[in-house]
């Protein structure tokens, strides 16, 4: 695998930190945001783009300036959208004219989303385990910005996912247009852990990038 290059990203009056990994002749490149509980080094989002750049995609994982200054409560979208907009831009920096997507765990997939919708370029949209609604909340749906986006998106969801009842999200993806794909993950929770199957956050993380790595190629 590549030697991963640490890097700092200027975000407003912040600095964040991230980590890029690119393999010869790298297909694409992912840039990769971490979900509200945890930051850029969590095993889960080691292991996806460990096996990303296995499979020939270059990778950029960074975290929210919340998480870089040990704060627990997410940022606000505004400050969200800009990292995401730094990230992307560092990414386009390192690449050699590759498609740059975009994909996020939970809020940092939704935050990527929000982002494009805001105009950020990107050639598509990866979430891992979208946050359509908090657990138990199905009537508070977090999907009104995704129906403006034409760009190809994967939906990578567990089917026991409390933060996306399987129908509704069925239904948004049937509502945004052909443009979206669900692959499900069978028995997998918001981390894609599932019962009854012992593997470590590491593991689990590689295990969904194969599912990502062939939806890339399939694009281009």
């Amino acid at each position: 695998m590549p030697d991963e290059q640490p890097l700092q990203l200027a975000v407003r009056d912040a600095t964040v930190s991230a980590a890029y990994a690119r393999p010869d002749n790298a297909s694409a490149t992912l840039v990769v945001a971490h979900g509200a509980g945890a930051g850029m080094e969590h095993p889960f989002l080691r292991g996806f783009t460990d096996a990303m750049n296995d499979d020939g995609v270059a990778t950029l994982r960074f975290n929210f300036p919340y998480r870089e200054a040990g704060r627990k409560f997410p940022d606000r979208p505004p400050a969200a959208i800009s990292t995401w907009r730094a990230a992307m831009a560092a990414a386009a920096e390192r690449s050699a004219g590759e498609p740059l997507w975009a994909c996020g765990k939970s809020f940092g997939g939704r935050m990527a989303s929000m982002a494009v919708a805001e105009g950020m370029p990107a050639a598509g949209l990866v979430y891992l385990g979208y946050p359509l609604h908090p657990p138990g909340r199905p009537e508070k749906l977090r999907d009104e910005h995704l129906y403006g986006l034409t760009l190809p998106m994967l939906f990578l969801q567990g089917t026991k996912d409390t933060f996306a009842t399987p129908e509704l999200l069925e239904a948004v993806v049937a509502k945004i247009g052909p443009t979206a794909t669900i692959q499900w993950v069978e028995g997998g929770g918001h981390s894609f852990d599932v019962a009854g199957r012992k593997r470590d956050s590491y593991d689990i993380g590689a295990s969904v990038a194969a599912p990502v790595a062939a939806f890339l190629r399939a694009q281009h």
